[in-house]
């Protein structure tokens, strides 16, 4: 149990605005800085569906340049992002705007500060430290799930070590982030489910995490409540506003707990599965995490109630055990009804494959080290066989 006597921080986006139509406020943004040109950095299928087009506009009227790059990948690999930050070298762009998920968001924030900074890319990702401040940030999600528009990290897929390599600084924390459920509405049920899932993710292993405070416990409690009551709408009827906007503020509140405690297990097996075998994050993380919660259950049974308590499960006359229990019955249930109960080997993986995950994972020690329980590479291993 925490001792307030620990110190605990939480790092925070300079300005949040939120709400129906708040993308107006992006005009705010550019008085605040006094901008003549931005670059803003997106995917192709945000790009494709126009959601660029009335940001666009906005800094426009307001007298700002615009430039823009579109091309970001879902799981963006580090000569992706060298490749941008030699095309925004050559732009004359006073701040940097990220539009999409949490990929084209983390690639917006890295290259901030790249833009500001003497180190390269490779060295940040080997634990060099970001000196200087970035160009100022503004993210706008259109999915509900990284919550990377309220994070210090970004995250990058290196090849050469198969897996997903985390940069995490203060300096990467958004100046502003603008949260407008509008621009959620055309997100397919699939991404839906598997945003919502990685956000669910960020909130209950913070919650559970050695590093949980009392600030990230706030934000990660909040944030189960609003996914339990919104997902499976938001899934089911992708024009409810109400559960868009409970989603956004969900996946906003993860990020705030990422940026106060820290994922744990879940996401460090998950690495591995984005890395080597290109699952999409918030699926590799919804497949895990019954399991993981499974295994960590004798470490965490008091916190286990909290959440049941919160996903709104009846836990009266229940003992604690059987109450966290109850709560992981229900993660199992969830992955189902969102479609995500799937199967590695589904997916190309086989047998012979699962040391090697075993290896990748058992090196991000950043997050290893926060579950609740030690995981020792049996117990990873036994972990992926359950969802070959």
């Amino acid at each position: 149990m925490m001792s307030y006597t620990d110190v605990y921080t939480l790092f925070n986006v300079g300005k949040i605005v939120a709400g129906i139509d708040s993308i107006q406020a992006i005009q705010d943004f550019a008085a605040e800085y006094n901008l003549k040109s931005t670059l803003i950095i997106t995917d192709q299928g945000v790009w494709n569906t126009g959601l660029v087009e009335k940001p666009r506009k906005l800094l426009e009227e307001a007298g700002v340049k615009v430039e823009i790059i579109n091309n970001t990948p879902p799981e963006p690999a580090t000569d992706h992002v060298n490749q941008v930050y030699a095309a925004a070298k050559k732009m004359d762009c006073q701040a940097i705007i990220g539009i999409g998920g949490g990929s084209s968001m983390d690639v917006a924030k890295i290259t901030a500060v790249l833009l500001t900074n003497p180190q390269s890319l490779k060295e940040l990702l080997s634990g060099a430290k970001i000196e200087k401040d970035g160009l100022p940030t503004l993210m706008i999600p259109t999915t509900a799930g990284t919550g990377s528009e309220a994070t210090q990290n970004a995250i990058f897929l290196v090849p050469e070590e198969e897996s997903k390599v985390g940069i995490v600084s203060s300096k990467l924390v958004p100046n502003w982030a603008i949260l407008d459920p509008c621009l959620t509405i055309g997100l397919p049920p699939a991404i839906t489910a598997a945003t919502g899932m990685d956000a669910l993710c960020h909130a209950i292993e913070c919650y559970i995490s050695k590093k949980a405070n009392p600030l990230s416990d706030t934000y990660a409690l909040r944030a189960i409540s609003l996914i339990s009551r919104s997902l499976l709408r938001a899934y089911r009827d992708g024009s409810d506003i109400d559960a868009r906007h409970d989603m956004l503020l969900a996946a906003l509140f993860g990020g705030m707990c990422i940026a106060s405690s820290s994922t744990t297990a879940v996401h460090a097996l998950a690495y591995p599965l984005g890395g080597k075998y290109h699952l999409p994050h918030g699926l590799s993380n919804a497949v895990l995490l019954p399991h993981v919660m499974q295994f960590n259950l004798d470490a965490a049974e008091e916190k286990f109630k909290d959440i049941a308590v919160a996903m709104g499960i009846q836990v009266k006359g229940l003992s604690t055990k059987e109450a966290a229990e109850k709560m992981i019955e229900n993660l199992f249930s969830l992955t189902h009804d969102l479609n995500m109960d799937i199967h590695l080997r589904d997916k190309g993986v086989t047998e012979k494959d699962l040391e090697i995950m075993v290896e990748a994972a058992s090196k991000v020690t950043r997050l290893l080290n926060n579950n609740p329980k030690p995981m020792t590479k049996e117990d990873m291993r036994n972990i992926y066989q359950k969802i070959l």
